[in-house]
């Protein structure tokens, strides 16, 4: 009997010390998703997509975005690195570096090559730029780099960010419909990959059309189909169903797959495939999949969240997902994965939306607004002081400001001035009280920690809510405003237990909480704050 009690003992203490860690980490970014998805469209969701994310997991409903601009790049590396643009310097999607005077593109990369079928530029990419390490990272190094790491999304900063700097592997969908990587993890793509491409999948979704997944009665929560907020789907008339694909695709190349719900559906694809031909999941070191579903920010934009296509785009996705759960579920087991689900930013509502509803607000014109910068500063000091105006950053050009023996400070309060008694103007800060910051002002914070003295302008500029830079259809993102901020997020599976959270929480906390509840070191940027909803046993 004694024997049978130590051998039982042996076998709880081992089993215990295989449960340190799950098989494999997932995280999945759904870009530009609102929390606000997940009740709007809740009730056509099916069992086993979000409401069995929901259901079964642990919700916080309360998380923010803490820093301006969001925006995709800054989101994806805040995510991963657990802290935000002013420590991990990935402050834009693409944005003005002043030391060299033009613009960078946040995983750009001029040293490296693609790899596989595409436009050349579309593979010269890496995370060169990021400058914190991220959780994937520390997992590789956590497992002697013995656990895997790979990146998966329709765009290459959705795939690079996440993935860091150690990462074996990272793929994006070339506009060649062919996933695509760079020189920078290897010298070919693994065969398995050139496989995939070879079979075309994307030929299988162009080839039929787009049409509503659930009877009509369903899209009662959105704007009728043909409405004046609507951009137009490539070459289509009208912004209505069912949209003709195989047209579209004949005129305009694979990347329409992008902009369907489709793009989604292609990615996980290619995630199964990851998982089974890189063998993720199958020993005690752990592994990570990072996947970013794209397709959902490009429709949006295009079409607004009020719109039948973004609640189509999201009753599909829950499938989708439905689909790669039971995967996961066969493939590596159920209570052997971990699972995170977010975004990278939400999105403000169309603005003429809002002004139709009596809402007194506007679209802002950056280009414009940029001509009336250029204006003031000739009609002001004699000559066009504007180096750049872009991400709501003001960059001076510092040259001419001494050659013309002006001074820099007299400069910027001019420019703060002028652009304060603009209609859309909420807040204006100098690099000075940007970096002296204060905790009285809610909105500097944001700025704050978006902001880098090395990359950033001499001035940036806050619009009143509802305003967004961005034309009359569809819609955009990047303030500190909740309808930006407000994302999604639940974990699920390995050591998760059911629950919910209504505090308001930090998107920079999944990455630390991540590290704690697997046990390797934080990203070195993060500050550490964690979520110990999840953490407690």
């Amino acid at each position: 009997m004694k024997r049978i009690f130590l051998l039982f003992t042996t076998l709880a203490i081992f089993n215990g010390n295989a449960q340190q860690r799950p098989k494999l980490v997932v995280g999945i970014v759904v870009d530009q998703m609102k929390t606000e998805y997940l009740y709007r469209f809740s009730d056509d969701f099916s069992e086993n997509g979000f409401r069995r994310l929901m259901n079964d997991g642990y919700v916080f409903h309360n998380t923010h975005y803490n820093y301006m601009p969001t925006y995709t790049g800054p989101g994806h590396a805040s995510v991963y690195t657990g802290t935000t643009p002013a420590v991990h310097g990935i402050v834009g999607n693409t944005w003005f570096d002043k030391s060299v005077g033009k613009s960078r593109y946040c995983t750009e990369d001029a040293t490296v090559s693609i790899l596989g079928t595409g436009d050349s530029d579309e593979g010269k990419m890496s995370p060169l730029n990021l400058e914190s390490t991220t959780i994937t990272d520390e997992l590789r190094m956590a497992t002697n780099f013995k656990g895997k790491v790979i990146g998966i999304s329709v765009k290459d900063r959705g795939a690079i960010l996440p993935a860091g700097h150690f990462a074996n592997w990272a793929f994006w969908l070339s506009d060649s419909g062919n996933f695509i990587s760079s020189t920078f993890y290897g010298k070919e793509l693994p065969k398995w990959v050139v496989d995939f491409n070879a079979k075309k999948h994307y030929e299988a979704y162009l080839n039929n059309d787009w049409t509503l997944l659930k009877p009509e009665s369903v899209y009662e929560k959105s704007l009728s189909d043909d409405n004046p907020y609507e951009g137009l789907l490539y070459g289509s008339e009208k912004p209505v169903f069912p949209y003709n694909l195989k047209e579209m695709f004949a005129a305009k190349g694979a990347k329409v797959i992008k902009s369907t719900p489709f793009g989604n559906d292609i990615v996980a694809d290619f995630a199964k495939e990851t998982i089974t031909n890189e063998n993720l999941g199958v020993d005690n070191d752990t592994d990570f999949l990072a996947v970013s579903f794209s397709s959902t920010d490009y429709i949006g934009h295009l079409t607004g969240p009020r719109s039948r296509e973004v609640q189509d785009t999201y009753l599909r996705l829950d499938q989708t997902i439905a689909d790669f759960l039971v995967f996961l579920d066969k493939k590596v087991g159920k209570g052997n994965y971990l699972l995170f689900l977010t975004s990278d930013h939400a999105a403000a509502e169309n603005v003429n939306f809002l002004k139709d509803n009596k809402y007194a607000v506007n679209a802002v014109d950056y280009k414009k607004l940029t001509t009336q910068l250029r204006d003031f500063s000739k009609t002001t000091f004699g000559a066009d002081l504007v180096l750049n105006y872009s991400n709501f950053n003001l960059f001076f050009d510092k040259k001419q400001i001494q050659e013309k023996g002006l001074s820099l400070d007299k400069v910027k309060l001019a420019f703060k001035d002028y652009l304060m008694n603009l209609p859309q103007i909420k807040r204006v800060y100098t690099e000075e009280e940007i970096l002296a910051g204060t905790t009285s002002d809610y909105f500097l914070t944001y700025v704050t920690k978006g902001y880098d003295p090395k990359q950033n302008g001499e001035l940036v500029i806050l619009d009143k809510a509802g305003y967004i830079e961005h034309e009359g259809k569809g819609t955009s993102h990047g303030t500190p405003y909740s309808y930006d901020t407000h994302v999604p997020l639940l974990f699920y599976g390995w050591n998760i237990k059911k629950g919910e959270s209504f505090d308001k929480k930090a998107i920079t906390q999944i990455a630390p909480t991540i590290a704690q509840k697997i046990k390797v070191t934080f990203p070195n940027g993060t500050e550490a704050d964690v979520l110990t909803e999840v953490l407690d046993k």
